[in-house]
């Protein structure tokens, strides 16, 4: 320790009898030294048996935060290889313990609510983008009340009805725009997925009223709301950046797009024409008696429409990507269609979709192959033994879980790494058969302890699933049957991940040529 003593006493050397004022670049380097060098000994020799071993960085409070943020999965596969499936790394100053593999897995999601809490570790990102008061910004038991509220638009029958309004959407896009003019073209698949999908996912969920009201701005501010979900505002939300001054503008746009509507039919200028969600939320109460606010039930809205379109969004987008790169995966799922719906390809249904198992199995891929999600985190509230382990984690930590890392495993999936939907045949109704178990917002599989887990798993898996299921498969069925698309000339492969958002996307402007099938 003879180095950290020579550097503490030269810096009392520096500092004394000196103006700091004066001293102020030589110190800061001195003391920025320092810093680094009780850090590093620290680690070297500070090391506590009983806790998870911490990834090795030079600097504090930075920690492995530019690894881990520019390259995740790089990041979680070589702490893997040095540490094992149990390790802790630092992140802008806060303490992640990361638990990869199956095991890992239900580690997090199975966890109880009195030993992690999903709110404390979300909030402060999601609250900007979704509003106060929902979600996240209130008691765990409000938000299952909420989940509850938005069973009315995820029921089978709902479903039903959805199909052929989520084709018309599409098909209407086709025709309307830019895009898709003439008999082929060029696509950049960051533009036009995000119109899309909010258009198919509003006219479906949040019904006419709210489709009719929103254009390609909307999705344009749907964009800066989902720009609020950055690994920085993991940390600082509220840093005055420039995407964060447009997150706010989006938020305060798209509540009052929700709270005008409110206002019309409260004072009786819209006549009920159908009985869509909003109309849902404004008759619905919580237990205590105390029914949603104008406020609350327009940030339900855009939470309902941000939370699962984001990752719809980033699903659509690969599955036309790694399908414009496999065109005989492509003349595979049109010609399922051909045999599901006859030569002239009669109407989509919700009925029918379910026998298009290659449609089925190659959103299944491609939630393996790019989990829109690659990190999932809880705040640990009590200190937790790892199973198996000689390891607690204190109640200062966060736990992480990372389900793409085990998706990726050539443990688990053959030739992990390759896009192959025909690796699901004979696998498509596994899940049917796990356990399930209804935290309040429907049945859910208890199957936390698996390699494959794209929806979470556990009280906070997406309840959105089969809706998403519903969309993207219409989705893709729709494009199958109107385009064939191929990659760029000279591009072999599907461009790589954009990881400055917290969901995976593809990096932009991911273009997709397409010609117009000849029916």
């Amino acid at each position: 320790m003879g180095l950290l003593s020579g550097l503490l006493e030269q810096v009392s050397a520096q500092l004394e009898g000196q103006n700091i004022w004066v001293l102020g670049p030589s110190l800061l380097g001195a003391v920025l030294l320092l810093s680094v060098v009780v850090n590093v000994l620290s680690q070297i020799f500070f090391k506590n048996p009983n806790q998870p071993p911490v990834v090795f960085h030079w600097f504090p409070f930075i920690g492995s935060t530019i690894a881990y943020g520019m390259e995740p999965y790089e990041f979680f596969n070589k702490c893997q290889k040095e540490y094992g499936d149990v390790f802790t790394f630092i992140l802008l100053g806060r303490r992640m313990t990361v638990t990869l593999g199956p095991k890992g897995n239900e580690f997090v999601f199975n966890g109880k609510h009195a030993d992690l809490c999903a709110e404390d570790a979300y909030t402060h990102l999601t609250t900007p983008v979704f509003g106060e008061g929902v979600v996240y910004d209130c008691p765990n038991h409000m938000l299952m009340e909420q989940k509850k509220f938005m069973k009315f638009g995820l029921t089978t029958e709902t479903f039903k009805q959805y199909v052929p309004l989520i084709k018309n959407e599409v098909t209407s896009f086709f025709t309307n725009s830019p895009f898709f003019k003439g008999d082929s073209g060029r696509v950049p698949l960051s533009t036009a997925v995000p119109q899309l999908v909010l258009f198919t996912a509003s006219r479906s969920l949040q019904g006419k009223q709210v489709r009719q009201a929103l254009t390609t701005t909307h999705a344009a501010l749907f964009h800066d709301l989902d720009m609020g979900f950055t690994p920085v505002n993991f940390m600082f939300p509220w840093l005055p950046l420039p995407h964060n001054a447009k997150r706010d503008k989006a938020q305060r746009a798209m509540a009052k797009l929700y709270m005008d509507i409110i206002a019309r039919r409260k004072a009786g200028e819209e006549q009920e024409q159908e009985i869509d969600m909003i109309w849902n939320l404004m008759n619905r109460t919580y237990k205590d008696g105390r029914p949603l606010s104008d406020r609350d039930i327009a940030h339900c809205m855009i939470a309902l429409l941000m939370a699962g379109q984001h990752t719809s969004m980033a699903t659509t987008t690969w599955t036309l990507l790694h399908l414009a790169a496999k065109p005989e995966i492509q003349q595979a799922l049109y010609d399922e269609q051909i045999r599901v719906f006859g030569k002239d390809l009669a109407p989509l249904t919700y009925e029918k979709l379910s026998e298009l198992s290659l449609v089925n199995n190659t959103i299944k891929e491609i939630l393996r192959v790019h989990p829109p999600l690659h990190s999932l985190i809880r705040k640990v509230k009590s200190p937790m033994h790892v199973p198996n382990t000689n390891y607690i984690i204190p109640a200062s930590h966060f736990v992480m879980a990372a389900p793409g890392v085990s998706a990726m495993d050539e443990q688990f999936f053959k030739n992990a790494k390759e896009f192959d939907p025909f690796r699901w045949v004979g696998h498509e109704k596994d899940e049917d058969n796990a356990e399930k178990f209804d935290f309040g917002f429907g049945l859910v599989s208890k199957g936390t302890a698996s390699p494959y887990l794209p929806f979470g798993a556990g009280r906070h898996r997406c309840i959105g699933e089969q809706f998403a299921n519903v969309q993207l498969g219409t989705i893709i069925s729709t494009f199958v049957r109107e385009f064939e698309f191929s990659l760029p000339p000279g591009q072999k492969d599907v461009p790589p991940v954009d990881y400055n958002s917290m969901v995976a996307l593809a990096t932009a402007p991911a273009m997709v040529h397409w010609k117009r099938r000849q029916h």
